[in-house]
């Protein structure tokens, strides 16, 4: 089993900064006197009959979304993962067997984990093999809005440096993903995808990758842009190949 990352503490609550209040009061006196206009008599003032203008009321922002340190069951996220791939079984514990929180790995993600709200983890023991599942709320980001968070998605997960070079985004199992393969701080073979699909971010590494990409079939995932249709009658654009599943990255 690849084991569970050390929770990303919690952002620590900001402390009260201590202000300081400079008060200075000038009086000043004036001594004199005014004549007063006499006050006219009959009718009543242009100005006072003028009606009180309505202030405009001003929009209230959105709050920004925080991050969600608690992790309530979600049986349908746990749901998505297969018991089995193959012959393998994989570990689903329950969320109160794991410490790691959507706020947790959602620092990870940035802007977008923020909206995290439920999170469930899976693994293999042999060969090892970890998965998370994230659940998030909307506006649901398509696997490309992914690529800003790379580099420390695969830092949380056991790589060495803070590195967006060695991803890259490839069609596997009929979807796109972002893969990337091992290195100098992980164990040979080893290779991490991440990925959106709707409602959900999922983050998996594992150093067998056929059990990898079998797992990562039976998820949900984002299907592969469709080539747009060409008019009739106009040349065929030379042929772009798609990124290949045995690419290493």
């Amino acid at each position: 089993m690849i084991p569970t990352p050390m929770p990303i503490p919690h952002p620590a609550t900001a402390r009260p900064r201590a202000s300081l209040l400079v008060a200075a009061t000038l009086i000043l006196g004036v001594a004199g006197c005014s004549h007063s206009s006499p006050t006219p008599s009959g009718g009543s003032s242009p100005q006072l009959a003028s009606s009180t203008a309505v202030p405009t009321p001003t929009a209230t922002p959105s709050p920004a979304p925080t991050p969600v340190f608690t992790n309530p069951a979600d049986p349908e996220l746990a749901a998505l993962i297969p018991a089995k791939v193959g012959s393998q079984a994989i570990s689903i514990p329950k969320v109160d067997q794991f410490s790691v929180t959507p706020g947790d790995i959602g620092e990870v993600y940035g802007d977008i984990g923020l909206r995290f709200i439920a999170l469930q983890v899976a693994y293999v023991e042999s060969p090892r093999l970890s998965l998370y599942a994230m659940r998030l709320r909307p506006p649901f980001p398509p696997t490309r809005d992914l690529e800003p968070y790379l580099a420390s998605a695969g830092q949380y997960v056991g790589i060495a440096g803070l590195h967006r070079e060695p991803w890259k985004l490839q069609a596997v199992a009929d979807r796109l993903v972002w893969v990337r393969p091992e290195d100098n701080a992980t164990v040979a073979g080893t290779m991490i995808y991440t990925w959106a699909a709707d409602e959900y971010v999922f983050l998996l590494i594992g150093v067998d990758d056929s059990l990898n990409r079998a797992l990562l079939a039976a998820l949900p995932g984002e299907p592969l842009p469709t080539p747009s249709p060409r008019p009739s009658g106009s040349p065929r654009p030379p042929a772009t190949p798609l990124p290949s599943e045995s690419a290493s990255g």
